[in-house]
């Protein structure tokens, strides 16, 4: 497929893989946009694949995701499978010709998220990535305030997701290696990952080195659902609880990273995101995925140390809008742009991470 045969008129056509929550979302959002249509859908559990088909009424439902990709009719594939199918739904659907719409991570590892960029170009199609967290309100209040006012050079910055109680599915594909890739730092770091370098204008992490740990998971303790509690005691809980990290970026500066499932700890649930510059700091704290009073800006003002606090309210919808702009993007004939390739860099950084953790030693990551 060349930029000769993209599509120029008719409505965009999408199926969409999985009949989780992700899914659902995806359902919904596709088919709020005027000019697109929601047909096909697959997913392994036939009564809710059942269920959803007449509830969004789609005239195509399938028990597996090859017979949703070779369908001529589609444009676009939607993906929102456990991790180990992001590679090769992904791969297949941009070699049949459609774009790609994927949860995050964008995949287990380096080699397959270089795959994946590498099939988009190839094949001349969008491959996207749900980074839904960057179009929260307050993170792009405080991106337009460094880009206006500024904060001096940035040489340090603190990023975590933090949870006391939040393994989500314990003996779930959530915490199985082989579907999921890792635990807490695969499934929550992505969403961090991507906002603090979104927030920093995109700089690249050259270096990290990480600890990993999973104690409280195979302890039976830290289950978002607690009837589940004590339920891995057995030892089939595969992946991380807990990870952290320390990143040198190649503009000099350097970020601690730190991403919880479960911890006896004071944290309930929460995200932070605290900068450091040599004129000023930001600090994003989201509480419960709090909506308002999440943002503090500090600065010296003749002399007095001074916090400001801006009025932004989150309203939410924040997945919707990445899929809008996703579609914008798929319409838009410009796909140079979005080929994957900055989800390919945060899933190399989080590579790095598991590699530096599971070796005991820094991990530089290629240019």
């Amino acid at each position: 497929m060349t930029t000769t045969d993209r599509p120029s008129v008719g409505p965009l056509r999408v199926g969409v893989v999985g009949l989780g929550y992700a899914g659902t979302t995806h359902l919904t959002s596709f088919g709020q946009i005027p000019g697109v249509e929601v047909i096909a859908l697959a997913g392994k559990e036939p009564d809710r694949l059942a269920a959803l088909g007449e509830m969004y009424e789609l005239p195509h439902l399938f028990d597996d995701w090859q017979a949703l990709v070779a369908m001529p009719e589609l444009d676009i594939v939607s993906i929102a499978t456990p991790n180990a199918l992001h590679h090769p739904i992904a791969v297949a659907a941009l070699a049949a010709g459609k774009h790609v719409f994927c949860e995050k991570p964008l995949a287990l590892d380096t080699a397959q998220a270089i795959e994946m960029v590498q099939a988009a170009k190839d094949h001349d199609r969008v491959l996207e990535v749900a980074f839904n967290h960057r179009r929260r309100a307050d993170v792009q209040f405080a991106r337009r305030y460094l880009e206006t006012e500024g904060i001096g050079r940035i040489y340090h910055a603190r990023a975590s997701w933090k949870r006391r109680s939040g393994i989500p599915g314990l003996r779930s594909w959530f915490t199985n290696k082989a579907m999921a890739g890792g635990g807490a730092l695969i499934d929550l770091g992505p969403h961090v990952l991507d906002s603090l370098l979104f927030l920093l204008g995109e700089p690249r992490v050259v270096a990290v080195s990480a600890v990993t740990h999973g104690e409280l998971g195979r302890a039976g303790y830290g289950a978002m659902n607690r009837q589940e509690q004590m339920a891995s005691d057995t030892g089939d809980f595969e992946v991380d609880d807990l990870a952290s990290a320390l990143f040198r970026l190649d503009d000099g500066s350097s970020v601690a990273f730190e991403i919880s499932w479960a911890g006896h700890t004071v944290d309930d649930e929460d995200i932070s995101i605290e900068l450091l510059g040599v004129d000023g700091g930001l600090r994003l704290f989201v509480p419960r995925y709090a909506s308002d009073d999440t943002l503090r800006m500090y600065r010296d003002i003749d002399g007095v140390a001074v916090t400001l606090t801006p009025e932004v309210h989150v309203p939410g919808g924040e997945h919707p809008l990445v899929i809008a702009e996703f579609v914008e993007a798929v319409r838009s004939g410009d796909w140079n742009a979005h080929r994957g390739d900055f989800a390919l860099h945060r899933t190399a950084v989080l590579d790095a991470c598991y590699r530096s953790a599971a070796e005991g030693r820094e991990v530089r990551l290629d240019s």
